[in-house]
């Protein structure tokens, strides 16, 4: 096997990333895949949020380009991987990060609150590595698939994430079995299982919860059981989806990896 040097293992020159989600954890992994070299695609509902995050990494001189979609809706995924072909001529990385996580009791909640959650977290999951992965095998280079789990697809974190649990259960399974189908064609499927990020998302969830539920409470009990001590950073996300992402990892498939700052073994 060829010695590859270390700077030449995390170069991503040449090669086209698509990223759902374009804040928060979304924004740390763009940011580390673009200045590794790669063309990024942005992928949002949320087109205040794409141009945001488009116009700070072009400034910084990195290719990235923006388009508006709700990954829950196949023709808008369809057009997500058109408009990487037409932009950047392919896609060889493909990360599924678009995710919401509401906090609602299971007997509050209702179908709707279910489905939504669902149909984003694990149905968007389902079809952008369907139509990139066809994508991928049509190109015949192979490519890499990293889905943005949880340590939540391991171990609950708190009341009132049923939904959100379930999804990212399912993503982890999903993540396995799909590694399996596509090694064949040299793609390389795996997951990462952030614990607490600090994002916007996490602030968002805070006017979701119940009456009663103190926020500033809860997360000093989760700061507590963190050996570390404290709440992680996208860019520490960004890193290691980078490194899945590279030739750093050229003999990993089906794997999840987990950046929790420790708190699962509490």
């Amino acid at each position: 096997m060829e010695f590859v040097p270390n700077k030449k293992l995390l170069d991503l020159s040449g090669k086209t990333a698509i990223v759902t989600g374009a804040v928060g954890i979304g924004y740390g992994i763009i940011n580390r895949l673009a200045e590794a070299g790669a063309n990024v695609l942005v992928a949002s509902r949320n087109e205040e949020e794409i141009n945001k995050t488009v116009t700070e990494m072009t400034t910084k001189g990195y290719k990235v380009k923006g388009v508006k979609a709700d990954v829950s809706i196949e023709s808008e995924v369809k057009n997500i991987v058109e408009t990487a072909v037409k932009e950047f001529g392919g896609v060889d990385i493909l990360v599924n990060n678009a995710g919401i996580f509401p906090s609602i009791p299971v007997h509050q909640m209702t179908l709707e609150d279910f489905d939504k959650v669902l149909s984003i977290n694990l149905k968007g999951v389902f079809l952008c590595s369907k139509y990139t992965s066809e994508q991928m095998i049509k190109q015949g280079k192979g490519g890499k698939i990293i889905n943005i789990t949880s340590i939540d697809a391991l171990h609950p974190s708190m009341i009132g994430l049923a939904h959100y649990d379930a999804s990212k259960h399912g993503v982890w399974g999903f993540t396995k079995n799909l590694a399996l189908e596509l090694a064949p064609h040299k793609i390389w499927v795996n997951a990462v299982a952030p614990g607490g990020i600090s994002t916007p998302g996490m602030q968002k969830m805070q006017g979701t919860l119940p009456p009663g539920i103190d926020m500033k409470k809860v997360l000093e009990v989760f700061l507590n059981k963190i050996p570390m001590h404290r709440m992680g950073e996208p860019d520490e996300i960004g890193k290691v989806v980078l490194f899945l992402a590279s030739e750093m990892s050229s003999y990993m498939t089906g794997s999840q990896i987990v950046v929790d700052g420790g708190v699962l073994l509490s």
